[in-house]
């Protein structure tokens, strides 16, 4: 297996590391939701429920996708 022959320096690493951050989550607000802003977020509020939830998956506390309920919940 082929090892390197001289050590990475600190600014290179750092510079392939910049990408790795964790960033907190962006929630819109509900009233900005109308207008168009904050659709292209890692975030979004439910249609049917109005709680926050992840793009392109069921909303867990009420089981709607896409206006459409696809799955039953108990609570």
């Amino acid at each position: 297996m082929p090892n390197p022959k001289r050590r990475f320096s600190n600014s290179r690493t750092r510079k392939r590391r910049t990408h790795d951050k964790l960033t907190p989550p962006v929630i819109p607000l509900a009233e900005n939701m109308e207008k168009g802003a904050g659709v292209r977020s890692k975030r979004y509020i439910c249609s049917h429920c109005k709680q926050v939830n992840q793009p392109h998956t069921v909303c867990h506390n009420c089981g709607y996708y896409r206006g459409k309920q696809v799955i039953t919940v108990e609570r």
